[in-house]
């Protein structure tokens, strides 16, 4: 596919927004990346997390209570994700480069690759968010349908009942499959070079991946047996992948936002980057605190994807601003009140995707 380009000639809404978000900042004397509170909540969520790994390897507990903590454990490795790695990835963690770095790689601790991930993320699906063929996170045929140019098959019709078998089985398939494919291919994504790996790259990747299997699965066996550590992680990567599968679709995949087809002719979109970002993405329970804390901020997917490099911990702020500039250009901002709101207007759009 040929390069996807924006109407960015002018950028008025951009233009506009960005000079408010600047001055908010700077009146304010503000960094644009997190602070102590961020940074204490990160060291408190892989505290919990190391606590819940030596205390499910061992020691011994009833079926029932390892079953929990189990699935503890894989929300607890989400929640690092949305907090630490994302930021991190995004260079929002820290104002300190390092710091970031060593925040990003947290995902190969859990399994995954950072570089990977900067590549399909941080430039795919953050420049070309909800184009079919270029944001990965909507390409996931042939199980799911979640645009209208994708093909519908009869299995779809069901997808609003086992979207949650596909969801939490995503992680497991991230780490033990498509990171493998990526890394033998070398395409790691639609419309970005093939790029040559340096030594240190190859050693990173394997090493993190062989430490991943020794961490989750060789310690647990020798420790607690075969069968217990395999029922363990199972269960741990399904919640795991359950969870960080419900928020991201919960962003983008939902009823009203738009999946824009660029111009055939001219492989453009006519919209400017930060409107297209405004219409394909939605915010959902930003009024509760609670959930921002567990999400890193996710729940303001508008202001992440307009702003991808300023921590979710300013993301309040910013809200009214950017709900200040949509109104002035008239561009639609779509927010759900409550995460449940959003939950059920992502089963009633895959639905209606299997059936039309």
């Amino acid at each position: 596919m040929s390069k996807i380009t924006f109407n960015n000639k002018s950028n008025p809404f951009y233009k506009s927004l960005k000079g408010k978000v600047d001055h908010y900042f700077a009146s304010k004397n503000l960094d644009f990346t997190g602070n102590f509170s961020l940074h204490f909540k990160g060291v408190l969520q892989v505290t919990t997390a190391i606590a819940l790994y030596i205390t499910l390897v061992f020691f011994r507990f009833d079926a029932f209570l390892s079953v929990i903590l189990c699935a503890l454990l894989g929300i607890n490795l989400s929640i690092i994700g949305f907090n630490i790695m994302h930021e991190g990835g995004h260079q929002s963690f820290s104002r300190y480069k390092w710091v970031n770095n060593l925040s990003a790689y947290c995902l190969n601790v859990m399994g995954g690759n950072a570089m990977f991930w900067k590549i399909k993320h941080n430039i795919n699906h953050h420049t070309y968010t909800n184009i079919e063929g270029m944001d990965h996170d909507i390409e996931v045929e042939p199980f799911m349908r979640l645009h209208q140019s994708q093909p519908r098959y009869w299995m779809h019709r069901f997808q609003h009942i086992y979207w949650v078998i596909l969801y939490g089985g995503t992680y497991l398939s991230w780490i033990f499959i498509d990171d493998f494919v990526k890394y033998f291919t070398g395409n790691v994504a639609v419309g970005t070079e093939n790029k040559k790996w340096k030594p240190k790259e190859h050693l990173i990747f394997w090493a993190t991946k062989i430490s991943y299997i020794i961490l989750y699965l060789g310690l647990p066996i020798a420790y607690a047996g075969l069968w217990p550590a395999l029922i363990g992680f199972g269960i741990m990567t399904f919640s795991c992948g359950l969870c960080i599968g419900i928020v991201f679709q919960m962003a983008h995949v939902v009823e009203h936002t738009a999946f824009p087809e660029p111009n055939i002719e001219s492989n453009k979109i006519e919209q400017e980057w930060a409107i297209h970002q405004v219409q394909t993405t939605a915010n959902f329970g930003t009024g509760s605190k609670v959930l921002s804390w567990f999400l890193g901020g996710l729940n303001f997917q508008v202001e992440h994807h307009l702003f991808p490099k300023i921590s979710h911990v300013h993301y309040p702020a910013i809200n009214k601003l950017v709900k200040e500039t949509c109104e002035e250009f008239n561009v639609t901002y779509l927010e759900y009140p409550t995460l449940l709101k959003a939950f059920h207007s992502h089963l009633m759009y895959i639905k209606r995707m299997g059936v039309a």
